[in-house]
């Protein structure tokens, strides 16, 4: 899409989505947390207690910084409304469980990620619509779509409410009564769903193939921008704070790697599959996992390495 007016036209595409494939998402997205809270023992918040300097950190490099470097990215770059509004929303959204698996996989702290992911889900309750309703507002083409749509905090604060409390909730009681049923569902659960989140951004772009390609040289170099400053933010700030490696890396991966599948129902039910947004979380739900893995793969040969150099 080439000059100012295609991209312009950014806020006039509408993906392709049914009733049906909103509902799927949903479910999709209760299962991903459903097996992030199997997993939650009393060990993983003691870790919190164990990591407080580590935990606010965190939350607050996810929570503060991160929508703050969103939104000035947003002024410095001047994206269409709906490219903007994609942005700040992925921005707002809390941690994505594949953080728990890179911070594994780079010998990071991963206790600490397990409870940061599921603690910044129930903050996200609030943290996702204020800050997405605070920073959308102060971007004026953005402002002028939110006014147009009437979005409110509280009704996102209810769909956010609705699609995260009800499936943590559910696998924290699951493990607490029944923690062998749990134990053992656990590796089927993550896999599945990750699996079928997979397999439903797989169906979303084959069915949107036309709007994907013929976007995809835009929005993409934003989408790769974003998630670098996110996972440099992290980085620079837990370094800063002088905290242990281990927890230098579980900061990063929790900064840089967003739920954008909540993003994507938030998408769908407020704003009628607007195309820009959409194409955002899309792009940043598979480039992340590229970003991600590249960066937990190189710490952890870097650890692997130092062990070697050791023995």
């Amino acid at each position: 899409m080439k000059g100012s007016n295609s991209m312009d036209q950014l806020d006039n595409i509408h993906i392709h989505f049914s009733p049906g494939s909103l509902t799927a998402l949903n479910i999709i997205l209760a299962l991903i947390l459903f097996g992030i809270a199997l997993e939650l023992r009393k060990e993983d918040f003691s870790a919190l207690l164990r990591n407080k300097k580590s935990a606010l950190a965190a939350l607050c490099s996810h929570f503060v910084i991160l929508p703050v470097i969103t939104f000035l990215l947003v002024i410095i770059i001047r994206p269409p409304a709906a490219i903007a509004l994609g942005m700040i929303l992925v921005g707002a959204c809390p941690g994505g469980n594949m953080s728990n698996y890179f911070t594994h996989l780079a010998k990071g702290n991963t206790a600490l990620s397990v409870s940061i992911t599921s603690v910044s889900h129930l903050l996200a309750i609030a943290f996702t619509p204020l800050n997405f309703s605070f920073y959308g507002s102060r971007y004026a083409p953005a402002a002028s779509l939110l006014r147009e749509i009437h979005l409110s905090f509280s009704e996102v604060f209810q769909t956010v409410a609705l699609v995260i409390i009800f499936p943590l909730f559910a696998g924290m009681l699951l493990n607490y009564y029944r923690p062998e049923i749990a134990a053992r569902i656990t590796p089927f659960m993550k896999k599945f769903s990750l699996a079928a989140f997979g397999f439903f951004l797989v169906a979303a772009f084959v069915s949107n193939a036309e709007v994907f390609l013929s976007t995809v040289s835009f929005i993409l170099p934003i989408v790769i921008l974003h998630n670098t400053l996110a996972l440099g933010s992290g980085y620079i700030f837990a370094r800063l704070l002088k905290l242990s490696a281990a927890n230098i890396k579980t900061i990063t991966f929790e900064t840089g790697i967003q739920n954008s599948g909540l993003g994507l129902i938030l998408i769908f039910s407020f704003f009628n599959g607007m195309g820009g947004m959409a194409l955002v979380a899309a792009c940043w739900g598979l480039w992340h996992l590229v970003s991600g893995g590249l960066l937990a793969g190189w710490w952890g040969r870097q650890f692997a390495q130092g062990a070697k150099r050791k023995t």
